[in-house]
């Protein structure tokens, strides 16, 4: 059994180098204990099921609503029936609506090789060929298509993401559910360890192809080939962490969107409204995308979990604001294990060069993080 390391004090990122020793020491952005421990494996536990139905349907939704400008029906998976439409209907059941909205992110905030290879005249021609395949008896939309030729290239590409983000998607899923069940086999008692099981599943998939085809009419066509080269490390799990993790979306009803106002900076590579930024206290709120994952998260939380809760100050009034704060934990692990996987050295290199490097590299990121949650999930 690895032993517990030794604690190096309870730092700020307004001193980063107390962050830096904690990580080339082989400790986390979390401090070690087992509340934390207990905390964030069970909380991941119930975002891999909750990611395990998001990556299903925006899969589905690429492969079978693919062009379909009115998708009624996307959030059933092929599956319609009248109890489930009630069921829908009554919102009792998964919301993929947070799915789109963490999608619509990465699209609109790019970066990675799937956002570089999305702007390529080997994309542009695939693209076409595929459209022109699926409008050939469609007359409304080839005159769609005449009138405004960038429309159905745009409804593609995000068909490409919603692909790249399901299959990121069932990568970590099956990371996480994988924790849980060494947890509960008594293999995973320190927060260090959660770190190393999450860094060795990045990067046993790190090279995982990236591809993405749609079949019409009997016949397959390539959107994303092997070709293109995309794999699962740079071109997907990077670009998400950036996208959702560090730069997100400003919530609406939280700030103004008035340009006189100046509340929201015109620099998207300064935004800083992610994962590792939310205030905890507003989920829950209407307009407030997170209240949709939290709520999905609720349904799937372990039973030690739940009790954790229940026998809490508010018990599960707040249910939702002690999801989000567990969450935001278990994000920092993973923030640590992109971080630890990335680092361009051994973090117990003796070499000068390539600590001075080390130290360079870790502290970029910290500085990156100073004004996130980090300090707070420390007590």
């Amino acid at each position: 059994m690895t032993e517990t390391l030794p604690s190096l004090g309870i730092p700020s990122a307004n001193h980063p180098q107390t962050y830096i020793q904690r990580l080339l020491a082989g400790e986390a952005l979390l401090p070690d204990n087992p509340d934390n421990v207990l905390e964030v494996v069970g909380i991941l536990k119930s975002y891999g099921v909750v990611l395990d139905a998001y990556s299903i349907n925006l899969n589905y939704i690429a492969d079978h609503q693919f062009l379909v400008l009115f998708p009624f029906f996307k959030y059933f998976n092929g599956e319609v029936s009248f109890p489930k439409l009630l069921r829908h209907w009554w919102h009792d059941r998964i919301n993929y609506e947070y799915a789109e909205y963490c999608l619509r992110g990465m699209l609109w905030h790019g970066g990675g090789g799937l956002d570089a290879y999305l702007d390529t005249p080997e994309f542009n021609q695939a693209c076409q060929v595929a459209i022109q395949a699926k409008i050939k008896n469609n007359l409304p939309l080839q005159g769609l298509h005449r009138l405004f030729s960038d429309f159905l290239p745009e409804q593609v590409r995000q068909s490409a993401y919603y692909s790249g983000l399901g299959q990121f998607w069932r990568v970590m899923s099956d990371i996480f559910l994988t924790l849980s069940d060494r947890y509960d086999r008594g293999e995973i008692t320190l927060i260090p360890q959660i770190v190393n099981h999450i860094k060795a599943g990045l990067v046993e998939a790190a090279a995982k192809p990236i591809t993405y085809a749609v079949e019409i009419r009997g016949e397959v066509y390539p959107i994303i080939p092997d070709s293109a080269g995309l794999t699962f490390l740079p071109d997907t799990a990077v670009p998400y962490v950036e996208a959702i993790f560090f730069r997100g979306t400003p919530f609406l009803g939280t700030v103004s969107y008035n340009a006189q106002a100046y509340q929201i900076s015109p620099d998207q590579g300064r935004f800083a409204y992610g994962a590792l930024y939310a205030d905890p206290v507003p989920i829950g709120g209407s307009g407030i995308p997170p209240t949709l994952l939290m709520q999905d998260m609720r349904h799937y939380l372990p039973n030690y979990l739940l009790e954790r809760y229940r026998h809490s100050l508010k018990g599960e009034i707040d249910l939702r604001v002690k999801i989000c704060q567990s969450f935001q934990k278990s994000m920092f692990c993973v923030t640590t294990a992109a971080v630890m996987g990335l680092m361009p050295y051994a973090p117990d290199t003796t070499d000068a060069k390539e600590q001075e490097a080390n130290q360079k590299y870790l502290k970029g990121w910290i500085d990156r993080l100073k004004d996130s949650r980090l300090d707070g999930v420390q007590g």
